[in-house]
């Protein structure tokens, strides 16, 4: 069989790259030109590439034209000839592996060979006729072999000048052309070896005796070593002609190593100089061909875009279990394109006359594309152009690419220097840098970038999210200014509103990005799920698996070399170690895992007191307040916690265990290990768990505490006894901020310890005191209230929580304490329930004239019945006397189990706004204001200057009552804020599908009571004839409802365009406004409405009053239909409307709607129905007639 049939069974097997041009041996001018050389020329040149057409009429091969001029590239002919024994016609071999060389006649051997080249030949030739031989500097020539066959070499001379590479058949002719090369003295005895191609080489080279050709160097690619395990030494030197843009490759093999070194060292370095002096630049349909290409990959960006010509090397293969071994045996020419956040392959631009071959896809035409973030490894090679690019994306394992370049040196700093780009605040780069020394030491820095905020966090993150191939649009994120420890950076939910959680890729984007990035005090993931982090580790590892600090010391943490760190634990570790001024890491909510001890194995915890405490404990990190509210610690957590905390050197700030699942023994562990951080300890929040505290045992533990300024006992079970919870003493030692008893029942003492503290000066820096289901009446609230007036001349500014407490138990002590302005400037008293309404009405009697009160909650408000007149009185007086209230909250409650309404005189109430001039936040919410409370509050809207926000949903809002109010903001120059009222626009939806429903069930009933009567009508008017028929004898029809589903479509349409009409103008509004508040230029948009707001509100609050508008356009009747010979599908024997009625479709009835055929009988039927007024004469019965008459 012949090499040719042995390589087209390879075909069966797809590569990866398959569109990269394969490098094929230039032996096809082996063959003289004649039937052999266009044997070969049919041949595809790689069964991995796509099929390129060849001119048969053109020559393959090129040949030299040999002449007498000393300055050109021949000589005159040998006077030897061959003998003519060696001119006999070809003949088949009888060996297995026949040689592929035809034999040349006389008339060839004297004839001029004169050098031609095609742009389809299958290797890179030097087009002109004659080669100026007379200005090249020869560098190095000898002697060496190449594949000449399947288990043939053959040698040949090669000289290498300063401008091409030449190869000629021996010395002698060598000699011939450049008289600086001495004349053979003999055949070298050169060892020779037998080269065996294997069935998986793509290319063998075939020389031909008398073919004479050079390459250009700077169309040389790469010169490497060829690493395929033969026992020689090989260089595969690539060479590419971008005008023919066809890519051939020569295999030279040395039998010394010295003898390879010398050569590939004097190549390199002629291809390096050659390129220097003479720099040949692409072409521009190569440049436009590689832009589109990145361009598709949305990679594409002048100020960051390099191309270069590649070499995909061959490499051995341990096996040929796949085709992706046999592809490694084969080398390729691509062009390597380098973006702002990718590196592409990109294969050679096909020509116009070739196509695609059938087993080549789109997606291989494309090439491959990997992102800089994923970059893990670059290896240069120092004696060759052969390096190394290694991708990984987290949880998989690492791409590749075996490459090879004469401009390895510039790819590899514009890998370095696009890596540093995309990373510009990372001291120490992710990935393996092996380069040799002098490339290092070339190395220059990036140019300052712009100022920026945030230290390019937006960059990074984008960059690792294209190498991650997320979407970065779906990552939301806030940055707090305005917060302790500010700014904090707290990652949001995302932005699909179909999505409540990232996924794995999205978190690692966010956690790496935020590396070393110095910009953020604070770090939160409140409410964010960490759970696909939680028990994942790489199977796959990851080069920085080894933990370093900012500075690259390297960290020792022994519980790591007992088991695999998990992603969770590694990546908050390195948040911890890369940043110096990290202070605060929040994880409130963030892991919904429960522990799970099992017999024999404990549990290892959530991962994050692994990640964190052992960082403090050696004070590797400046992270000293840490959160994890929410997250259920165990037994293993506890003890990180307490190692950590034992310490003195670890000077933490706050630990906050709220709701972590701490138990009796558990809680006292912590606050034995919070002691010891007693000279830095600000914050303790330990609220929320099931444990028990004894009074006396926990005022010991907490006395010791110095410089607490937030503490948080919610919801801690208390032992019984007359002890305080916290003793004065304790209390007047400390500068609270926040002070959080929620959920504890205090007794007499606790709330006498909590009078003496807000009476002092300790309190003064108290600013929220939240005291909700503590059991207080109003007398004990009065004496909180009283203590904080005490010696004040001015609203003390603090933010009480009252709710949930029986308040209206001794409630007249409150209303006086109200009424003589003893109150903060913050007051929340949600879900007060008073027995009595002449409580609730003394309390907002008090408020009408207190002057310290500027924010009051009273939402959910419960009193015995509605409101009375008076109490609605007294509403509206408060509302036209305060003047100092800026924001109030008196929405209701309405719920499947209970409705807290204020009742229907609220709507007079809120009339009181008129006279307002403090009020800026208005939130009535669920009070059931309807059409009568929207009148309201669009009158206030009319002459109200001061209101900026009102919060108003979810009162039965209607399309008339929302088109009030839109029309009310149209002559209000000062509202920021008015809800577009999309719960009332889902109710008001409701409404109308429960009209259609009561509408279809009356006109079946309708249909069913009047079908017997009608079928005696009709039998008898047929019977009756000419002769007459009383209609006072036949029942009375009974007209069934007029609109079709058409007409319900429609008028469902216009309730549907007038609802968000009205929803646009607000908008418009609500925008000039802002522009107004803030100096901005108003939009064109906000000038003019679709609807004045002098025109009358639309009245089309139900389907009834817009029907009545839809009827007025109606479309053919039944009549007409008839006799246009079509049975319309909209009708039906229960009426004009169907029980499958779909809101949906906006018109006609090729949508879906129901279609019955009907017989005659049934038909006519229908049409008597229909009839006016029942008379017998009408056009219904008179079709009847003709009807039964055919």
């Amino acid at each position: 069989m012949s090499d040719k049939r042995r390589r087209k069974s390879l075909s069966i097997f797809r590569p990866t790259l398959s569109s990269l041009t394969p490098i094929h041996d230039s032996a096809i001018d082996s063959a003289p030109p004649g039937r052999a050389i266009n044997q070969k020329k049919n041949r595809t040149s790689s069964f991995f590439s796509p099929t390129r057409s060849s001119s048969p009429s053109t020559p393959s091969s090129p040949v030299l034209e040999r002449t007498n001029s000393a300055s050109s590239f021949g000589v005159p002919p040998s006077p030897k000839s061959r003998p003519r024994t060696l001119q006999r016609p070809e003949r088949p071999s009888s060996k297995m592996f026949g040689s592929f060389r035809s034999m040349h006649s006389a008339q060839d051997e004297d004839d001029k060979l004169v050098r031609t080249s095609s742009k389809h030949s299958s290797i890179n030739e030097e087009a002109p006729a004659l080669l100026n031989v007379s200005g090249m500097v020869v560098l190095h020539h000898g002697e060496v072999q190449m594949t000449a066959g399947m288990f043939r070499k053959k040698s040949l001379y090669l000289v290498l000048t300063d401008t091409h590479l030449l190869r000629f058949k021996n010395q002698a002719k060598a000699s011939d052309a450049f008289p600086s090369i001495p004349a053979s003295l003999g055949r070298s005895n050169t060892i020779r070896h037998s080269r065996m191609s294997s069935s998986g080489s793509l290319y063998e080279l075939q020389i031909s005796a008398e073919a004479h050709f050079s390459v250009p160097l700077h169309n040389i690619v790469a010169a490497y070593k060829l690493d395929d395990g033969r026992p020689y030494f090989s260089i595969e030197i690539a060479y590419l002609d971008e005008a023919s843009n066809n890519a051939s490759a020569m295999t030279l093999q040395c039998n010394d190593p010295r003898e390879s070194d010398g050569w590939l060292s004097v190549l390199r370095a002629a291809i390096k100089h050659s390129r220097l002096t003479d720099p040949l630049p692409f072409e521009k349909r190569t440049i436009e061909y590689v832009a589109r290409a990145m361009e598709y990959e949305s990679d594409y960006d002048p100020q960051h875009f390099r191309m270069f010509k590649v070499v995909t090397r061959a490499t051995k293969s341990g096996g040929r279990s796949s085709s992706d071994d046999l592809t490694k045996l084969t080398s390729n020419i691509c062009y390597l394109g380098i973006g702002i956040h990718k590196v592409h392959l990109i294969p050679l631009q096909m020509q116009k006359s070739a196509k695609p071959s059938s087993n080549t896809s789109l997606s291989d035409l494309s090439g491959d594309s990997y992102g800089i973030a994923t970059l893990n490894s670059l290896y240069v090679q120092e004696s060759d152009d052969a390096f190394q690019l290694g991708f990984r994306i987290p949880l998989k394992q690492a791409s590749l690419l075996y490459l090879a370049s004469s401009c390895v040196d510039d790819i590899a700093r514009c890998i370095r220097q696009t890596a540093e780009f995309v990373r510009p605040e990372w001291i120490q780069q992710p990935f393996i840098w092996d380069v040799p020394q002098n490339l290092e030491e070339s190395l220059l820095p990036l140019p300052a970038s712009e100022p920026d905020d945030h230290l390019h966090f937006d960059r990074t993150l984008i960059a690792y999210c294209v190498g991650y191939n997320i979407d970065a649009s779906n990552i939301r994120y806030t940055v707090n200014y305005s917060c302790d420890d500010a700014p904090e950076f707290e990652l949001r939910t995302p932005t699909n509103p179909r999505r409540t959680n990232y996924n794995l890729l999205e978190l690692l984007a966010v956690m790496r990005a935020l590396r070393y990035n110095e910009s953020f005090n604070t770090i939160a993931f409140r409410n964010i799920k960490l759970d696909v982090l939680y028990g994942v580790h790489d199977p796959y590892g990851s080069v920085d698996t080894a933990l370093s600090t900012r500075s690259g010391d390297h960290v020792f943490l022994p519980q790591q070399d007992q088991q695999q760190p998990w992603l969770i634990v590694h990546e908050i570790q390195s948040l911890a170690l890369k940043s110096r001024r990290l202070r605060r890491l929040d994880f409130s909510h963030s892991l919904s895992r429960r522990p799970t001890d099992t017999d024999g194995s404990r549990d290892r915890g959530s991962g994050i007191c692994e990640a964190i405490f052992p960082l403090c404990l050696q004070q590797l990190t400046n992270v000293d307040w840490i959160v994890l509210n929410g997250i259920i610690l165990s037994d293993s957590d506890v003890d990180y916690l307490f190692a950590a905390a034992v310490e003195k050197l670890c000077h933490f700030r706050a630990l906050e265990l709220g709701q972590c699942g701490l138990t009796d023994r558990s809680l006292r562990t912590v606050l034995q290990a919070m002691s010891h951080q007693r000279p830095t300890l600000e914050s303790i929040d330990l609220g929320g768990n099931m444990a028990r505290l004894d009074p006396e045992t926990f005022n010991q533990q907490i006395d010791c505490f110095q410089h607490i300024r937030i503490l948080n006992f919610s919801n801690i079970q208390v032992t019984g006894g007359t002890d305080p919870f916290i003793a004065a003493r304790i209390l007047l030692n400390w500068k609270l901020e926040e002070l959080n008893l929620c959920g504890i029942k205090l007794n007499q003492r606790s709330v006498d310890a909590l009078s003496s503290y807000l009476a002092s000066s300790q309190s003064e820096t108290l600013r929220y005191l939240r005291l909700d289901q503590c059991q207080l009446t109003g007398k004990d609230v009065a004496s909180l209230l009283q203590a904080m007036a005490t010696g004040r001349e001015q609203s003390r500014v603090l933010h009480l929580y009252l709710s949930e407490n029986r308040l209206e138990q001794e409630h007249d002590a409150l209303a006086e304490c109200f009424r003589r302005s003893e109150t903060p400037s913050h007051v929340t008293m949600q879900m007060v329930e008073y027995d009595d309404e002449r409580k609730f009405q003394a309390l907002i009697a008090a408020l009408s004239s207190n002057v310290t009160l500027k924010y009051l909650d009273m939402s959910r408000t419960s009193l015995p019945l509605d409101a009375s007149e008076e109490t609605c009185k007294t509403l509206r007086f408060m509302f036209e006397t305060n003047r100092n209230l800026e924001e109030l909250n008196i929405s209701g409650e309405q719920s499947h189990l209970e409705v807290v309404t204020l009742g229907s005189g609220l709507s007079a109430a809120l009339k009181g706004l008129e006279r307002n001039l403090s009020l800026r936040v208005l939130r009535v919410e669920r009070q059931a204001l309807e059409l009568p409370g929207a009148n309201a509050l669009a009158s206030v809207l009319q002459s109200n200057t001061t209101l900026r926000e009102i919060h108003c949903e979810n009162n039965k809002i209607n399309l008339q009552a929302f088109t009030t109010l839109v029309n009310a903001v149209n002559h209000n120059t000062a509202l920021m804020y008015l809800p577009n009222m999309d719960q009332d626009r889902a109710l008001a939806r409701k409404n109308i599908d429960r009209e259609i429903d009561e509408m279809r069930e009356t006109s079946q009933s309708v249909a069913a009571k009047s079908a017997k009567s009608t079928m005696k009508r009709t039998v008898g008017a047929a019977i009756a004839g000419g002769r007459s028929f009383s209609s006072r004898s036949a029942p009375k029809t009974v007209e069934p409802p007029k609109y079709t589903e058409q007409d319900i479509r429609a008028a469902v349409g216009s309730l549907v365009q007038s609802w968000d009409m009205q929803v646009s103008r607000l908008q418009n509004y609500l925008q000039r406004n802002y522009c107004l508040a803030n100096g901005i230029p108003i939009p064109e948009i906000t000038t003019s409405s679709p609807r004045e707001s002098s025109d009358r509100p639309p009245t089309a609050g139900s389907l009834m009053t817009a029907l009545r508008d839809a009827t007025l356009d109606r479309t053919p009747t039944v009549e007409l239909d008839f006799q246009l010979g079509e049975k319309s599908a909209a009708y039906t024997t229960s009426g004009y409307l169907d029980n499958s009625y779909d809101i949906a479709p906006s018109n006609g009835y090729s949508d879906g709607s129901p279609t019955n055929d009907y017989s005659d009988q049934e038909y006519l039927e229908k049409l008597v129905i229909y009839g006016e007024d029942g008379d017998d004469t009408g056009p219904g019965l008179m079709m009847a007639k003709e009807i039964q008459g055919l």
